[in-house]
This record gives structure tokens, sequence and C-alpha cells, in this order.
């Protein structure tokens, strides 16, 4: 299966955006090589014009086709909440954790983000640690520069 991969400039570099006709398999953050090509597959078009709005200002969701992708069952449900994480807001490990009904897995929510193919499109980016920033797989740099796009805190509300 051929795969086309599109770049998005932004203020902290180049992303990528991979996938084919059935959906975005991964998104590469600018600290990733990736090497682009013609793409011609409307999803992957389609979110490259998404995250080229974010990054403008003008986007603060996105319906974007994922491709299935091989994970755990875990790793899914992080997935989904760190998907309704509203723009604009944080939640921590922990939160997470607890939101999966899982509060003591939040080193494992960690590593689940760290595996996330989308960065972005599903905001991993949007976790922080209880006490802090936490860390980013695109650096922290990448991330507190996400963070204050949306206007978003460096720590969680307590809830």
């Amino acid at each position: 299966m051929d795969l086309a991969r599109v770049a998005v400039t932004s203020p902290v570099g180049t992303w990528g955006v991979e996938g084919d006709e059935f959906g975005v398999t991964r998104v590469y953050m600018p600290n990733e090589p990736f090497a682009p090509t013609a793409s011609g597959f409307a999803p992957v078009e389609d979110a490259a014009d998404q995250l080229t709005q974010y990054f403008a200002g003008r986007r603060r969701s996105f319906a974007v086709t994922l491709a299935p992708v091989a994970s755990t069952d875990f790793r899914r449900r992080v997935w989904a909440t760190l998907a309704a994480i509203p723009y604009g807001e944080v939640r921590s490990y922990g939160q997470v954790a607890a939101a999966i009904g899982d509060p003591r897995a939040a080193r494992a929510v960690g590593n689940a983000n760290h595996a996330n193919p989308w960065p972005i499109v599903v905001p991993c980016h949007r976790v922080v640690a209880s006490n802090g920033l936490g860390g980013y797989g695109g650096g922290l740099d990448v991330k507190r520069f996400l963070l204050a796009l949306e206007g978003a805190p460096l720590a969680p509300a307590a809830r």
C-alpha cells in the first residue's frame, strides 16, 4: 500500500501528515524526519489543510479521517479521552487515568500519549503533569507553543 506524506509548516517547524485513501495513519512532529511525497489522497490533504488552519489560529477542533492502527484497548481508551479534551484546556496524566477508570495508571497514560500516532489531531499536548508541564515527544518548546497558541494553562485545574 502506498502512503502519501504532506508537509505542514508551523512556527515551530515542519509537521508531516501521512496516510492513504482510507485515512491518516500518522502525524509527524517537527523533530521527526519524514520525506514528503505527492498525495492525491483526500484524507491526507484535508488533515494537512486543517493543521494549517490550526497553526493560523483559525481552527479549534478537527474532523479528520483517522486510519485504523494496531494498538491496545488501553491506548485506544486514552486516545479517545484525549480527543475529548477541549481546545484551550489541559488535564493531568492522573486525571486522564481516572477518566478511563484506572486512576493508578498515570504513567501508562504517559506511555499511551507517547505512542499516539496523531499528535495535535488527538491532542496529547493537552496532558500535563500535576505539578507542571510534563513531557512531550515533540519537545517541551513545541508543547509550550501549542498550549500558548490555544491559550491553555501550563498546569491542570483542580477537579
